[in-house]
């Protein structure tokens, strides 16, 4: 099993938060999946109740990324500690790509959220302890609106369009570019080193906690779970 901590250090309400993001995510790719396998008709691509869900879970998980940048700066997290978690990530990111190509080979997921978020991991390792609060706050705006603005069809290839500034949604059932995402992860840095989330947790939210620490694992395994168990079903129904 991968482990989702960054330190020896953890903070209870920050797990918790992740758990949280976690659970939202599995009920909404059941979902998903309830759509996919014909037992709903729920538009996923269009409809705003499904579209913002996706938009406020990915934050979330950001978010908490960078929260937890900011606590492993704070305790000096050393290169080969963070080297070893990057690489579980963008591994698992290979392992989603190489998924989701056998089920969805049209629209599969070149630069998902593990891929996003490896990219991120790397700039915020190098650039989260040279800036201050205020700095993070900043560019992380400039982020989220530099795309609504600026765009050019040179970033609409798969080669290309993990920067954001693409003219058009790319086909695909994920698309987690590093513009405007960056910008949730440099906001989630600087909430993490202004307001970071100590103290106890209550303990009715302990099992969210477990759930957080074990985040990377759960998202690796919960939609083959779900996929084959709703597979199976409509085989049955079939």
């Amino acid at each position: 099993m991968i482990r989702s901590d960054v330190s020896p250090l953890r903070l209870p309400r920050l797990d918790a938060l992740r758990g949280f993001a976690v659970v939202w995510m599995a009920a909404f790719h059941f979902c998903f999946d309830l759509s996919h396998f014909g037992f709903t008709r729920w538009d996923f691509y269009r409809d705003p109740f499904w579209t913002v869900q996706r938009t406020l879970i990915v934050s979330t998980f950001l978010l908490c990324a960078g929260m937890g940048q900011a606590l492993a700066v704070a305790q000096r997290q050393s290169w080969p500690r963070f080297w070893k978690r990057w690489a579980q990530v963008a591994g698992c990111a290979l392992l989603v790509s190489a998924g989701s190509y056998a089920m969805f080979p049209r629209s599969f997921i070149s630069f998902g959220v593990l891929h996003g978020m490896a990219a991120m991991l790397i700039l915020m390792r190098f650039a989260g302890p040279r800036l201050n609060g205020v700095a993070c706050l900043l560019l992380g705006l400039l982020a989220v609106l530099l795309p609504q603005f600026v765009s050019h069809p040179f970033f609409d290839t798969r080669w290309t369009d993990w920067i954001g500034l693409v003219t058009h949604k790319p086909i695909t059932e994920d698309y987690v570019p590093l513009l405007p995402w960056f910008g949730v992860m440099l906001w989630g840095f600087a909430l993490g080193r202004r307001f970071p989330l100590t103290g106890e947790l209550p303990r009715v939210l302990n099992p969210l906690a477990v759930l957080g620490r074990w985040s990377l694992s759960f998202y690796m395994l919960h939609q083959p779970v779900l996929i084959g168990i709703l597979a199976l079903t409509a085989t049955m129904r079939g």
